[in-house]
């Protein structure tokens, strides 16, 4: 008899101990019985026989766990606070059938990149360091520079993954590496049909996906041969995910190019300030065209102004094309009554719902819960009902009464719902079908528009104030990523809604600036000096997760090393019917904030560490 540690996917449990009548594989993907339910998991390591009664292991699969899979998840869990098995899950396992592979020589004819001197630069900085950061301006040119690299890789017999931050980013660049290494291209993203994901599994597969391109679940596939990992938008915050575990992709890519001992490039025009401090980067800068941006600073709430509404029909009597930011998709952010102050929530969530007025709908954008708009006050039954918060659904209608032909697209996930409809919209804008743009973050989202020469960013400052110590790196970054649009080929001119004029100038054309003074600003209190964690607590029983938070704080302030910044309920007291508090930990060194984690675990904590969202 022989026996098993197995990681059971998906499991919150620690691994289980089965037996089997043979010897077996570890990494090896297996069935397996757990209370009367079939699951699925992995030989993690041969152990001695237990005191108590084993259950036998079921069928083995044809699918297998790397050793640099199995130990990234164990990282994973270590450092993520959640179970071998939650980690392992989000990997795809490799296939045992699959015994020859297609050789990785790429049958195509690269278009032959010119590199300017500076690129040549930056390519031969990335090829000297492990892990490198290349900090370029929009339109400077990274993606030569990534795709130049490369070349390098795959005629060295390896493979390259380039990660973005989401779905958004995908279509041209698919386009531009696809004109560049044809069919060695593959795309992965969770929008693709199960039966696109069976056919770009079946090239990873058998090795004649060269490239694989994706946001941060390509990270996970089983990728043979792999000789590069670029993080394009590193600073983005969709790399981090939010739910259990909740991991970084951007710093997973970083380990595991170490554990594998290939090279990672991370790119951005705006940095993050952790990357910035931690890895060497070379600084690209200018862009491929030599045009201008003209920033002119409105100091205005966030609003449909006059000035805006003439600026934007001067621009499209010029035939040129503009682009329009709000902060939020929904058509206003919260309904309110006049009479009695009352403001519609959530009945599982403590926010404010959104009303969608294309789908005539108040909607929790926590918990997803949707109900139609009250006609009279819940409260007061009082019909003086307005709503609050201007919403992209409202300004798209707002510029259309400008001008009949005046073309306005409405562009964010609630109109762009699937890849197919992102490229629909994205050709027609480039065709110049399109005159105006109104969206949210999407627009920011590393889009090649050629023709824009206005961009208005309104609701900067809500950004600007928010009760985040990163609040001041985020709106200036979405700030120059949205501006960075814009003034591709020719001049353009970019408002900005803002009462803090003076913060902004002092770093539009120098962000290296900003980071150098954040640092200083940060040192000895946030990251990058310090190491943050937040542990969430949560239960139906409001008194239950409470009880559970104060426990915890009790251990936690016996503890060296380890400093409770802060605790209580959350900012958002209540998410899909769940009670929430929290308590924030700082500390030198991550060690110690696993070490106390470990010490107060909890079935109803979960563990956020470096968050970067604190709702």
């Amino acid at each position: 008899m022989y026996y098993y540690a197995l990681a059971l996917l998906g499991s919150p449990l620690e691994p289980l101990t089965y037996h089997a009548q043979t010897p077996l594989v570890i990494g090896s993907e297996v069935e397996a019985t757990l209370s009367n339910r079939n699951m699925r998991g992995v030989i993690i390591a041969q152990c001695e026989e237990p005191a108590f009664t084993t259950q036998a292991i079921g069928e083995i699969t044809s699918f297998f766990y790397s050793d640099p899979q199995i130990r990234s998840a164990q990282f994973m869990a270590e450092y993520y606070g959640c179970s071998l098995g939650e980690a392992l899950n989000l990997f795809v396992p490799f296939l045992y059938s699959l015994t020859e592979q297609v050789p990785c020589a790429c049958s195509y004819n690269p278009v032959n990149i010119t590199l300017s001197e500076s690129q040549l630069k930056a390519l031969d900085f990335i090829r000297s360091h492990k892990v490198s950061l290349l900090f370029g301006d929009t339109g400077a040119g990274k993606s030569e520079i990534y795709m130049s690299r490369m070349d390098e890789v795959l005629s060295e017999g390896k493979r390259a993954l380039l990660l973005l931050p989401e779905i958004s980013l995908t279509p041209q660049m698919e386009t531009r590496f696809c004109n560049h290494f044809g069919s060695a291209v593959v795309l992965w993203h969770s929008k693709m049909t199960p039966k696109q994901k069976k056919v770009t599994l079946e090239k990873i597969y058998d090795g004649s996906a060269h490239i694989i391109v994706g946001p941060r679940s390509a990270l996970f596939l089983p990728i043979r041969d792999l000789g590069l990992i670029v993080v394009d938008e590193e600073h983005d915050e969709s790399y981090k995910s939010s739910s259990r575990p909740r991991y970084n992709a951007r710093d997973m890519a970083v380990y595991i190019g170490t554990l594998l001992k290939i090279p990672v490039v991370l790119g951005s025009a705006t940095p993050s300030l952790t990357s910035y401090a931690k890895y060497p980067f070379f600084r690209l800068r200018g862009g491929y065209f030599d045009s201008k941006r003209t920033f002119v600073f409105e100091p205005s709430i966030e609003a449909l102004t006059q000035s805006i509404d003439n600026r934007v029909m001067e621009n499209f009597e010029k035939a040129h094309q503009a682009i329009v930011f709000i902060p939020t998709r929904a058509n206003f952010k919260y309904t309110v009554c006049d009479a009695c102050g009352y403001h519609v929530e959530c009945p599982f969530c403590s926010v404010g719902m959104s009303q969608h007025k294309n789908s005539r709908a108040l909607k929790c954008h926590y918990c997803n819960y949707t109900e139609v708009v009250p006609k009279v006050c819940p409260k007061c039954q009082s019909g003086a009902l307005r709503t609050a918060r201007l919403g992209t659904a409202e300004a798209v209608e707002h510029f259309g009464k400008l001008s009949e032909n005046l073309r306005v697209q409405q562009f964010d996930r609630d109109i762009i719902t699937t890849q197919n409809k992102l490229i629909k919209v994205l050709e027609a804008f480039n065709k110049h079908e399109i005159d105006l743009l109104v969206g949210t973050q999407m627009l920011s989202k590393g889009h090649d528009y050629h023709d824009i020469t206005l961009a208005v960013v309104m609701g900067i400052d809500n950004l600007l104030s928010q009760s985040d110590y990163r609040a001041r790196e985020k709106a200036l970054s979405l700030l120059v990523q949205i501006a960075g649009r814009s003034g591709r080929k020719q001049n353009a001119t970019v408002i900005v809604q803002s009462f803090n004029e003076s913060f902004f100038r002092s770093y539009l054309d120098d962000y290296e600036k900003f980071l150098i003074d954040e640092l200083r600003i940060r040192d000895g209190r946030y990251p990058p000096s310090k190491k943050l964690s937040r542990l969430l607590y949560a239960h139906k029983n409001g008194i239950k997760a409470k009880s559970e938070m104060e426990r915890a704080l009790q251990q936690i302030e016996q503890m060296a090393n380890v400093q409770i910044v802060g605790y209580g309920a959350s900012p958002i007291e209540k998410i899909a019917d769940k009670y929430r508090f929290q308590i924030l930990l700082r500390s030198d060194k991550s060690t110690d904030l696993i070490r106390a984690i470990k010490h107060v675990k909890s079935p109803l904590c979960e563990i956020d560490m470096d968050p970067i969202e604190f709702t």
